[in-house]
């Protein structure tokens, strides 16, 4: 790294989501939204798959993002630690429920308007850009109820209501904004990323693919209305990545590796060329599946696609047609990713693999030649508060230490990056286990598995190291 930088204007920062920071789950008018129905402990990935026992929270379970580490209420004294940082970029979400409280509400919840517009003064005020995602695991559980959620075309101008709504609001102080979060994890967690509930017998492949059309038709729509709203503004997507390897070269493991990852790519292939893929509609035809659309939908995605990909990368996967090899699945991983023998995992097991993230961004990059914005990569991991009241959490650091690096090369092998948005600079709820324990921050904050903790803030040992990255624009990696 001491031979070059990044580039000018690289945006370094953090990102969080409204549903894993900021608490006040009912607070000024709020409506009830997906996350808010998921408990900790081993129900919660039951439900997120879409067997969902109950569209109203239930007594004796905890709820962890009900109040989260109330960001709600104190996020000016997290966007001052940010500014010490030196963040040049924040990436939150709007609560969909926030604005429009049951999704189809006449007009917009006023304090919800309000609460986001003092957030983003607070930012601007602390030379820091807004990233804004529209939808980040986030459905008002009303139009779950009411029309089955994104099964339903009725959720397309739903949801093109509320995004032109938040363009003309904060048409002044928003220039990059982001449509659903990691849009491919409907397929994994279906009720978590689309609100989707599975009745018994239910053809559930129909119904997820058919939902991802309605999602990549508003997507298109919210492109098209930002683009008139805020004509100097970005609007991207954002898919969940990570490489698939063949776990040998064997030619039966190199294709299924193919086809892993084009699960991933056909969302971002739709909105970023504008047409569903050959592929795709082979997959369709060989599952017997039958994807409604209106007569104006190929026009829709053809003419309004996004101007950059955001992406997650937490890590690499591995995937093989040897049953035997297959017995062997990493733990923790989404995706289902067999063990790879070459990299070691987090305490989640999550393989962490640097390398993996430049061979990641290559491959988006040489596909859709776009720019690129990292908009999550971190390292999930328990941190023990000294006797002296330090964190000493040296495996983040060399965990960010070695993809920054990676990251960089990708920069010189000519891949566009707009920045970096480390996921969760500040402890919040883990979306996938609904932890407090699994902690990604810089900053430590006061709470446990059960709600407990004083939410006190404290600089982890990460936060000077990452500061001295931002003030060095990334050639200063050392502690």
């Amino acid at each position: 790294m001491a031979n070059y930088t990044f580039p000018n204007h690289f945006l370094w920062g953090g990102a969080i989501a409204a549903n894993q920071a900021e608490g006040a789950y009912l607070e000024d008018g709020k409506g009830l939204t997906t996350v808010d129905l998921l408990p900790t402990g081993e129900k919660r990935r039951d439900i997120m798959k879409g067997n969902v026992p109950s569209l109203i929270p239930l007594e004796g379970e905890f709820y962890p993002s009900h109040e989260a580490i109330d960001f709600y209420h104190r996020y000016i004294e997290d966007i001052a630690l940010f500014a010490e940082m030196g963040f040049k970029a924040l990436r939150v979400s709007i609560a969909w429920a926030r604005i429009f409280p049951t999704g189809e509400d006449k007009v917009p919840n006023e304090a919800g308007l309000k609460f986001y517009d003092d957030l983003f003064d607070e930012l601007i005020k602390n030379d820091i850009q807004p990233v804004v995602t529209l939808a980040h695991f986030d459905v008002p559980v009303n139009l779950i109820e009411k029309y089955g959620s994104w099964r339903n075309r009725k959720l397309v101008y739903l949801f093109e209501t509320y995004a032109k709504t938040v363009f003309t609001r904060y048409k002044e102080k928003v220039k990059y904004w982001m449509t659903f979060n990691e849009i491919n994890m409907l397929l994994h967690l279906p009720f978590l990323g689309a609100g989707l509930v599975f009745e018994e017998g239910a053809n559930k492949k129909q119904i997820q693919y058919q939902a991802a059309h309605h999602q990549l038709v508003a997507s298109a729509l919210a492109v098209k209305a930002c683009h008139e709203i805020i004509p100097d503004a970005k609007i991207g997507c954002m898919l969940a990545a990570g490489t698939f390897y063949p776990y040998t070269c064997n030619p039966e493991d190199v294709y299924q590796a193919m086809e892993r990852d084009r699960e991933s790519y056909f969302f971002i292939d739709v909105q970023s060329r504008g047409a569903y893929p050959a592929y795709a509609k082979r997959f369709f035809k060989d599952h017997h599946l039958t994807i409604e659309m209106e007569p104006e939908d190929e026009e829709i995605l053809k003419n309004h696609t996004v101007d950059y990909i955001g992406f997650s990368y937490y890590s690499s996967r591995t995937t093989s047609t040897d049953s035997e090899v297959i017995k062997n699945m990493t733990s923790g991983n989404v995706f289902g990713s067999v063990s790879n023998p070459y990299l070691k995992k987090s305490e989640w097991g999550w393989t962490i693999d640097p390398k993996g993230f430049r061979i990641t961004a290559n491959q988006l990059y040489d596909r859709y030649q776009k720019p690129l914005f990292v908009v999550e990569n971190g390292l999930g991991a328990v941190d023990e508060v000294t006797p002296e009241g330090e964190v000493n959490d040296d495996d983040r650091i060399d965990y960010l230490k070695r993809h920054i690096v990676e990251m960089g090369e990708a920069i010189q092998d000519g891949v566009e990056i707009i920045g970096y948005t480390s996921w969760g600079p500040i402890d919040i709820v883990s979306a996938s286990s609904g932890e407090m324990k699994k902690r990604y921050g810089y900053i430590y904050v006061d709470r446990d598995n059960e709600g407990k903790g004083s939410l006190k803030r404290m600089k982890k040992k990460s936060f000077n190291w990452y500061k001295n990255v931002i003030k060095s624009n990334g050639e200063n990696l050392g502690e």
